[in-house]
């Protein structure tokens, strides 16, 4: 009999080997049955060793790309594999506390929601880091809402639940980080409900690994543009 799982969480990671181990911990913490598929997108600097040991430990699904592919590339590998009602992405560098998953799962689980996203500027203070950071979230966030319709406040946010039927219904196509702008246009497009919850949020420089850039700022707006219409 197939185990009953409340969650699938993907993972995409390149070279995350100093926290990727933090996030596996805490995901195990988390109540109800998880399903946890870790997408290594062309590390070379220890996550192949750390997902072999966890693998040999625990349940994990461990796919593998033999080069760098992109964020869009290794989520959609972990969509497909997907099998529990409701999915959701947790990025690898703990900017985003795994915990935070829990306040996700709500909406969906009563009914409320197709789709929730994490949003670092709920609540009391907004929590991205630095003006140039902050800047950047809030214009391809207002621009994703003029072309959708939707009133979010994080758009680009890296914790995001959906129920597994819509998420998997979708046809997605980017490799990279435009995967987040193609996913909110989509939903939008099919009329999916989206809530946003409050989430932590420690964000890193790009001296500390951070990997997105201007070039996908750039291609986001692009990918607004395009898989709005």
């Amino acid at each position: 009999m197939a185990m009953a799982w409340r969650m699938t969480v993907v993972i995409p990671v390149f070279d995350e080997a100093r926290s990727l181990p933090h996030v596996l911990t805490a995901l195990s913490a988390l109540p109800g049955a998880v399903e946890v598929i870790v997408v290594d997108d062309g590390s070379t600097d220890g996550t192949a060793a750390i997902l072999d040991r966890s693998a040999a430990e625990s349940s994990i699904v461990v796919v593998r790309f033999p080069r760098n592919r992109g964020k869009g590339a290794a989520l959609r590998a972990g969509i497909a594999r997907a099998s529990a009602p409701i999915v959701v992405f947790q990025d690898a560098d703990l900017e985003y506390a795994p915990a935070a998953l829990e306040i996700l799962l709500g909406p969906i689980e009563r009914g409320e929601a197709d789709a929730v996203y994490g949003s670092r500027f709920l609540g009391s203070r907004s929590q991205a880091t630095g003006p140039v950071h902050r800047a950047g979230n809030w214009l391809l966030t207002w621009l994703s809402n003029r072309f959708t319709g939707l009133r979010l406040t994080d758009m680009e946010t890296g914790q995001k639940a959906f129920r597994r039927e819509v998420i998997q219904a979708l046809d997605l196509v980017e490799d990279r980080f435009g995967i987040e702008p193609e996913i909110t246009a989509k939903l939008a497009r099919a009329g999916c409900r989206i809530v946003e919850v409050p989430v932590g949020y420690t964000g890193r420089s790009r001296a500390a690994g951070k990997k997105i850039g201007l070039r996908d700022a750039l291609w986001a707006i692009v990918c607004i543009v395009r898989y709005s219409r």
